[in-house]
């Protein structure tokens, strides 16, 4: 069979003067600003086949096209922090329901579980231990899982989705298991991410406690700030556990493999754990709080003690000074009576007016002082 391949359009040849092009003159116009392009939120998308990946894509498009070729494949999406566009078109190819799709662009959801028709949508919190800044971060974690795909849609840090999707496809018999298997290993892993934030605080109140008793002056601020991440963290832990009994009553109802039942009860456990550590936390910290208070205010009584005795030593102080200043100002007054410079006064002539005087200045001193002495001022 002849195959006919189009002629090339034959090049100019060289010396052959070319007719000359009249050119019009543009006034010189701004350059349009060149717009950037697109920012893709998808950070892995691969389509997986009997637990073992065929390809992995960079865009939605490519993944879309390349699970409809492959019927019995299944598609592990992640996104994070898509814009309203990416999610229209995953709810326009997986038929999501807009309620979903609404809490997926929103964010700021608690944890839940929800059933729409064949897919299941799920929000997780995920949360690590920052050791530099001793605080808890949050992260939100939201989950399609429908017959054939898996879409992660990520705002925050953490969880670390690679390290799940790595270990899964080591797996390949756990992998081949299907959507399920995914979303159990997802949740283990935001389980397993509890473990040292635990830890992280359980060494934030042993330091607490030292504070305390060392009287450290800002450990009551200390103290509330880290009841407020560990009622965050309870925010976080306690829902899930009731997302683990809803799995586990569906996966009874739709018989999923009984291995990964065996594998979500794990989890529950942990979970769990991770609860009734939460609740010796907050019991610890308020122990903590009344004694922390109970010191501070035993320390403003012995302040307030201490300041007492001050006083009351200085009004003796001043008890005795006035008694002094009592007895020297009575023949003060005799002395400066009779210091006047007047020819003219009674008893100037009288000879017995200067022994009486001096007895009258003793007298009067010997008196004050017998009253001050009885009334203890002196």
């Amino acid at each position: 069979m002849a195959t006919f391949l189009p002629s090339r359009p034959s090049r100019p040849l060289l010396g052959v003067r070319r007719p000359r092009r009249t050119v019009d003159v543009v006034p010189d116009v701004a350059p349009r600003p060149v717009a950037p392009a697109p920012r893709s939120s998808v950070v892995a998308a691969a389509i997986y086949d009997d637990g073992v990946r065929t390809a992995r894509y960079d865009n939605l498009a490519e993944t879309f096209s390349a699970l409809r070729s492959r019927p019995g494949g299944m598609a592990w999406i992640g996104l994070e922090r898509p814009d309203e566009a990416e999610l229209t078109s995953l709810a326009r190819e997986f038929d999501l329901h807009p309620l979903a799709i609404e809490d997926a662009i929103q964010a700021h959801q608690r944890p839940k579980i929800e059933r729409y028709g064949d897919t299941l949508f799920v929000v997780l919190r995920a949360a690590r231990y920052l050791d530099a800044a001793e605080e808890v971060e949050f992260g939100e974690l939201h989950v399609f899982v429908g017959p054939d795909f898996v879409v992660t849609v990520r705002h925050g840090a953490s969880p670390d989705l690679a390290a799940v999707r790595s270990r899964l496809e080591s797996d390949r018999e756990m992998l081949a298991r299907g959507p399920e298997a995914v979303l159990y290993a997802i949740l283990d892993s935001v389980v397993d991410g509890y473990a040292p934030v635990v830890a992280g605080l359980d060494h934030d109140i042993d330091e607490i406690e030292s504070d305390v008793w060392g009287g450290a002056p800002d450990v009551s601020r200390r103290i509330y700030e880290l009841s407020r991440e560990v009622i965050d963290f309870q925010r976080a832990v306690r829902p899930e556990q009731a997302l683990c009994a809803s799995l586990a009553k569906g996966a009874e109802k739709y018989g999923v493999d009984p291995e990964l039942q065996a594998y979500l009860r794990d989890v529950a456990d942990h979970l769990t754990e991770a609860a009734d550590r939460i609740e010796v936390f907050r019991a610890a910290l308020r122990d903590i709080l009344t004694v922390a208070a109970t010191l501070v205010a035993q320390r403003q009584n012995e302040e307030m003690k201490h300041l007492s005795e001050v006083s009351i030593r200085q009004g003796e102080e001043v008890k005795k000074i006035s008694g002094w200043a009592a007895i020297l100002f009575a023949p003060t007054l005799v002395g400066t009576v009779y210091g006047m410079n007047f020819e003219v006064m009674p008893e100037l002539d009288w000879a017995y007016g200067y022994p009486i005087a001096l007895v009258a200045m003793l007298a009067v001193s010997v008196g004050l002082f017998g009253v001050f002495r009885w009334k203890r001022w002196i």
